[in-house]
C-alpha cells in the first residue's frame, strides 16, 4: 500500500498537482480508491471523492465547485453482474469544468472513448515511478478533503475536513468504539463516496494498523446470503453496516442463515440512520447469535467521526437507543427556545464546547451557508445537528430523525423516524418510509409506504399497521394512507429516498433518479398510488 501510494503521488506531482490543488476521485470500491485518497494527502492535495453511482450531472456539480484540475476514474465497474461504463459518465461529467487530466484505472476492460494528452492509463503513469515520495509538510488545519452531502434538496454542500483534527478523531473513535485488536478483520460496508467510507473504510483502520475488507459488489448478489458468505470466508470479526441493509437481510428470511455460525464475529455495528427496535433485535439474534454487542453509532458527514454510541464492554446497550456521548464530547437536547429538555421529551440535538477535533471547518466556498446552517439557531457556541432526539431517564440518547423530517399534525410534532419505528415493529414488515404532505385541515398528514414479507390480505395488514401506530404513538399519528409496496426507492448506499416519495404528491419534479439502485420502484409506486 505504501509503495502504491508513493508511486501515484509522484505521478500526480509530474502532472502538475501541488499542495492545495483539488483532485476529483470517481472510483468504485477497488484498492485504487484508497491509494488515490492517500496519494493526494501525501502531497498536500485536497481530495474530493464522488460516489461512483452518481450521475454525470452530480459529478459535474462537485467538480465545478472544487475546480478540480485532475480526475481519477476507471473504465468501468461491476454491479449485479453488469459492467457499468464509468469512463463515459466521467467524460460527460467533466464537460465545462476545469479538469485538465483524467487518470483511468483498468477494471473491466470495456471499450472507452479516449482523448490523447488528456486521458492516461493509471498503470502506465505509475509503472516507472519511484516507490518513495517525500511527504509534504502541512499545518494541522490545512484541508485534507472536501466531501459533498448528497444534496437531496438544492445544491450539495461541500463539507471541509482538515488534516490534524480529522486524523485524531478517526484514530481514537475507531480504536475505542470498535475495540480493535491486531488480530481483527474489520468490514465496514460503506462505499468510499460517503463519510463512513472515508473514516471507517480507510483512514481509521489504517491509522490503527487494522486489517480490513473492501467489497465492490452488492451484499445480496449473486445470492441473498453473499454478505454472510463473506463474513465466514474471510473470518470477519467486526461487521459495521446500515439498518437498511439489516432489514434487507431480514427480508430474505432466517432459513438461509442456519448454515452460518458466524463464529469469528465478536462485535456488530450500525450506522447511517436510526435503527428501529425490530431490526436491532433481529441483528443481535440472527447475526450476533446473542453474544455480540451492537454499537449503534450516531455521527454525520459534518462531524467526521462517531460522537454518540455505547462503548463495547461498557454499554449499556438498549435497542433503538444510540447511547451516550463519546468521552470528551458534550451534547444536549434543546427546545426551540434553547432550554434543555426533560427526560423523554423530544427536542433538537446540539453539540456544545469543547467541540470534537474532527468537526467540519466550513462549507467549501460558502462561509455564510456554514454559519447559517450550523451556528445560527442557538448562537455561535452551539453546533446545531438538525437531528431530533430524546433522552431516557438514564441519559441514553435516541435519535428520532432529522428535524426537517418532522411532521406537524394539527399542532402535534411527530417525527417520521418515530412512525417508522412503530410500523417496523410489526413482525411482517420489512421496512417502511413515512413522509408528510400538506393538508388543509391538519396542516400536514403522514403517508406510509410499507414493504412486507409473506402473503397477506392487504386490507388486513393495513388495519394491523394502523392498530400498531395507535398502540405505539396514538391516533394523532395515524397516516392518511398506507401504501403496500414491493420495494422503496433507495440509493446504492441503502438510503431510502423519502424526498422522491413526497414529490409524488406535491407535483414537484422528481429530480435525478440515476443514483437509485432500483429506479423501477418509483414507477411501480406511482401505479399503486393511482389505483
Amino acid at each position: 500500500m505504501f509503495s502504491a501510494v508513493c508511486k501515484l503521488a509522484n505521478a500526480l506531482l509530474k502532472l502538475g498537482v501541488k499542495k492545495g490543488d483539488r483532485v476529483g476521485i470517481y472510483l468504485p470500491m477497488i484498492p485504487e480508491v484508497i491509494i488515490s485518497m492517500l496519494a493526494c494527502a501525501r502531497i498536500g492535495a485536497i481530495h474530493s471523492v464522488v460516489f461512483s453511482a452518481f450521475s454525470p450531472a452530480a459529478l459535474k456539480v462537485r467538480l465545478e465547485d472544487t475546480e478540480a484540475k485532475v480526475l481519477i476514474t476507471a473504465d468501468g465497474y461491476f454491479r449485479r453482474g453488469q459492467v457499468i461504463n464509468l469512463k463515459s459518465n466521467a467524460d460527460e461529467g467533466i464537460k465545462e469544468t476545469k479538469v485538465e487530466k483524467v487518470i483511468v484505472v483498468k477494471r473491466t476492460a470495456n471499450p472507452v472513448n479516449w482523448q490523447e494528452n488528456r486521458d492516461f492509463w493509471y498503470e502506465d503513469l505509475v509503472k516507472d515511478e519511484k516507490d518513495f515520495c517525500e511527504p509534504v509538510f502541512i499545518d494541522s488545519e490545512d484541508e485534507l478533503f472536501v466531501l459533498y452531502t448528497s444534496g437531496s434538496t438544492g445544491k450539495p454542500k461541500g463539507v471541509v475536513h482538515t488534516c490534524g483534527g480529522y486524523a485524531v478523531q478517526s484514530k481514537f473513535t475507531g480504536k475505542w468504539i470498535f475495540d480493535w485488536k491486531d488480530t481483527d478483520i474489520f468490514w465496514s460496508t460503506s462505499d468510499m463516496g460517503w463519510i463512513t467510507g472515508h473514516t471507517y473504510s480507510c483512514y481509521a483502520p489504517l491509522l490503527n494498523g487494522i486489517t480490513f475488507l473492501i467489497f465492490e459488489g452488492a451484499p445480496d448478489f449473486p445470492t441473498p446470503e453473499r454478505w454472510a458468505q463473506i463474513i465466514e470466508k474471510h473470518k470477519i470479526t467486526i461487521f459495521y453496516t446500515a439498518p437498511t441493509a439489516i432489514r434487507m437481510f431480514e427480508k430474505y428470511g432466517t432459513e438461509i442463515l442456519k448454515k452460518y455460525n458466524f463464529e469469528t464475529l465478536r462485535l456488530l455495528g450500525s450506522v447511517g440512520e436510526p435503527i428501529d427496535e425490530a431490526a436491532w433485535l433481529w441483528y443481535f439474534k440472527n447475526v450476533g447469535k446473542e453474544r455480540c454487542p451492537i454499537v449503534d453509532t450516531w455521527w454525520q458527514t459534518e462531524t467526521g467521526g462517531i460522537l454518540i454510541t455505547s462503548l463495547p464492554g461498557m454499554g449499556p446497550f438498549k435497542p433503538s437507543f444510540t447511547g451516550i456521548p463519546f468521552p470528551g464530547i458534550k451534547f444536549d437536547i434543546l427546545d426551540d427556545k434553547g432550554k434543555s429538555c426533560a427526560a423523554k421529551k423530544e427536542g433538537n440535538l446540539v453539540l456544545l464546547p469543547p467541540f470534537s477535533p474532527g468537526l467540519l471547518r466550513g462549507i467549501y466556498k460558502n462561509p455564510e451557508k456554514y454559519l447559517e446552517t450550523y451556528w445560527s439557531q442557538y448562537g455561535k457556541d452551539t453546533y446545531f445537528t438538525s437531528d431530533a432526539a430524546i433522552k431516557d431517564e438514564n441519559g441514553l440518547i435516541r435519535i428520532v430523525g432529522r428535524v426537517d423530517d418532522v411532521i406537524k399534525v394539527a399542532g402535534h410534532r411527530i417525527t417520521t423516524g418515530e412512525l417508522e419505528n412503530a410500523i417496523n415493529s410489526h413482525p411482517e414488515i420489512s421496512e417502511s418510509a413515512v413522509v408528510g404532505i400538506p393538508d388543509e385541515i391538519r396542516g400536514e398528514v403522514p403517508l406510509a409506504f410499507v414493504s412486507y414479507k409473506g402473503d397477506r390480505n392487504p386490507e388486513e395488514l393495513k388495519k394491523e399497521i394502523i392498530d400498531q401506530i395507535k398502540k405505539e404513538i396514538g391516533p394523532v399519528a395515524l397516516p392518511k394512507e398506507v401504501y403496500l409496496v414491493e420495494d422503496l426507492p433507495k440509493t446504492r448506499s441503502g438510503k431510502i429516498m423519502r424526498r422522491i416519495l413526497k414529490r409524488l404528491f406535491t407535483g414537484e419534479e422528481l429530480g435525478d433518479l440515476s443514483t437509485l439502485s432500483n429506479p423501477e420502484s418509483v414507477e411501480k409506486i406511482k401505479n399503486i398510488i393511482k389505483k
